[in-house]
């Protein structure tokens, strides 16, 4: 059988319902998936670059709260699935065919959606959480799923036992079948030879359609959390095969990258690996392209060259987006989004500004994350006196102040 008849015999469900209540305020008009990252992206395109550049062109998106934003996106910014192909890339919000609840948990949300599956019949079926950074191709996992003849076949990674903890953790024996499974334990169990790591549950998971169904209505009919690693995974370890693939990174650096951004402070620390010299994530490789939805602007510009060095309109180690201007401002180690404007004697540093934040003449912003639409009046300091700043604005443990989408700043605040 030729690869890509088995490929498109292959249906992907992505799941992008997550309200993402640790990255509030960024998820108080959006889900974590629309969340955007790395300047023009959202969190969502990385999952589905994947899909993409593995040969994957049949995907449904299962969305539930907040989801304008992340459907507009899809719209506008993924065009390019053929249906003459028989390709398509479709947003799924509940149709409560099966319930008149909302999507309880993971399993339930693919539940829910079992009339899908039932009409396209694949022979397999490939779940996707729609919130994770990382590059994979998934089409070698699905290669190794039939080799094995697995029932289940999850994706796996060597992460720190310290944080393990937050996560499902799995035994695997010689051969990758896996033996055990718990998620979230206190104390997880090491990898044996590598005592300081645990082997975690990346949320990709590849099941035989008949399985997954099977397994779908017997948890359907029990009480729980209707969670595939709290419930499916589990109870389907006893009686099949169930094996790990061992994450292959198409990242190509010696650190296997998979990020689960889920804090703020995760998601800050994320985004500031970006404008280091030699970034861990590498979003500038050809051959593994990360797409987005990247509508028509002008390209940024630096206007002001000041001999005096007071008014120069300048960007250093930072990713700058299109419809940018930097207009006698000075911008170290940030990411502006399409169309921040940044004014004279202005200072931006080590922050992230999402589209349309308007920085007024000599701002001061430092450590902060500013959502769309907002203005930031002449003279305003944020960032610097945390205490203040945390009467106002959302201020994370260590130390982050996140300034919420179309924010309305009193102008008699600036300093």
């Amino acid at each position: 059988m030729k690869f890509s008849k088995i490929l498109r015999d292959t249906l992907t469900i992505i799941l992008a319902g997550g309200q993402g209540e640790r990255l509030y305020p960024l998820t108080k008009w959006r889900s974590k998936p629309a969340v955007p990252f790395g300047g023009h992206y959202r969190i969502i395109d990385f999952t589905l670059s994947n899909c993409v550049n593995s040969g994957l062109m049949r995907i449904f998106i299962f969305t539930q709260y907040r989801s304008l934003s992340l459907d507009r996106h899809i719209k506008w910014g993924w065009n390019v699935f053929s249906r003459e192909a028989d390709e398509f890339l479709l947003t799924v919000p509940p149709q409560f065919l099966t319930s008149s609840s909302w999507y309880k948990g993971t399993a339930d949300a693919v539940y829910q959606n079992l009339d899908i599956l039932q009409r396209w019949n694949p022979a397999r079926v490939l779940i996707l959480s729609g919130d994770h950074i990382y590059k994979m191709d998934y089409s070698e996992m699905i290669e190794a799923h039939i080799k094995t003849g697995a029932t289940v076949t999850l994706a796996t990674v060597d992460f720190e036992r310290t944080s393990a903890s937050r996560m499902g953790v799995l035994q695997t024996d010689d051969e990758n079948r896996v033996m055990g499974f718990e998620e979230k334990p206190e104390d997880p169990k090491p990898i044996p030879g590598k005592p300081d790591f645990s082997r975690v549950n990346m949320g990709v998971y590849l099941f035989e359609t008949a399985a997954l169904c099977k397994t779908l209505m017997e948890d359907a009919q029990c009480e729980g959390a209707h969670d595939f690693g709290q419930n499916i995974l589990p109870a389907l370890i006893k009686n099949d095969r169930v094996f790990a693939y061992p994450f292959v990174d198409e990242n190509r650096k010696e650190i296997l990258y998979w990020r689960d951004i889920g804090t703020l402070d995760s998601y800050y620390e994320a985004s500031m690996d970006l404008v280091q010299v030699n970034p861990l994530f590498n979003l500038y490789d050809p051959s593994f392209p990360i797409r987005g939805f990247t509508p028509m602007r002008p390209p940024a510009k630096t206007v002001f060259s000041d001999d005096r060095g007071d008014r120069t309109g300048i960007a250093l180690d930072s990713l700058t987006c299109s419809g940018c201007i930097i207009s006698g401002g000075r911008v170290e180690r940030s990411i502006l989004s399409p169309e921040v404007h940044i004014h004279s004697h202005s200072l931006v540093q080590d922050s992230i500004l999402f589209e349309r934040v308007d920085v007024g003449r000599h701002a001061r912003i430092r450590r902060t994350i500013v959502d769309k639409d907002v203005k930031i009046p002449p003279g305003f300091k944020v960032g610097y006196d945390l205490e203040k700043d945390g009467k106002r604005f959302t201020v994370t443990s260590s130390g982050i102040v996140v300034i919420p989408k179309g924010e309305k700043i009193d102008e008699s605040l600036s300093i």
